[in-house]
């Protein structure tokens, strides 16, 4: 695939990721919701690996801003740590039970541990509580980026 032909469909996986995360919104508890941008995002990594990394943490960072919120620091960090991890490891492994495996462990590491990490340290917040709302976070985040990794083999993406 050459790279201007990357570079698009990146920026439409952002583009998707952005408007899904922030107009597309089913409520779960309190201020968690289900995030329907991680079905791209979970696409993404599963196709191009760590490249997709991109459509996690700049489509979090413009889906808050457009939903009128500020930067989410915690959650590009969170975001990054799963992309980064998922990169590598998703295009590598074939069995579909280990990939959700992988799935669940970089979401709940990038989520529920550095997120919270991260927020606790920033906002002197108790740490138990964003470490709950954090998981609760974390199994609403799951869902979807499983369904995303699922869809890898049934959606079509050009590699000229």
């Amino acid at each position: 695939m050459n790279k201007n032909r990357k570079i698009a469909l990146l920026s439409l996986g952002i583009a998707m990721y952005a408007v899904l995360s922030a107009f597309i919104v089913i409520p779960i508890v309190n201020r968690i919701k289900l995030d329907l941008g991680y079905i791209v995002f979970g696409l993404y990594l599963d196709h191009f690996g760590f490249p997709g990394t991109v459509i996690g943490v700049i489509g979090c960072i413009i889906g808050n801003l457009l939903k009128g919120g500020s930067l989410p620091i915690a959650w590009a960090v969170g975001q990054a740590f799963i992309g980064v991890s998922l990169g590598y490891l998703l295009p590598k492994t074939e069995k579909i039970w280990l990939k959700i495996i992988y799935c669940i462990v970089a979401v709940f590491i990038g989520i529920s541990l550095i997120k919270t990490v991260i927020e606790v340290a920033m906002y002197q917040l108790p740490l138990y509580l964003k470490f709950l709302s954090n998981t609760a976070a974390f199994v609403a985040d799951s869902i979807p980026l499983i369904i995303g990794v699922l869809l890898n083999g049934k959606v079509r993406i050009e590699r000229h």
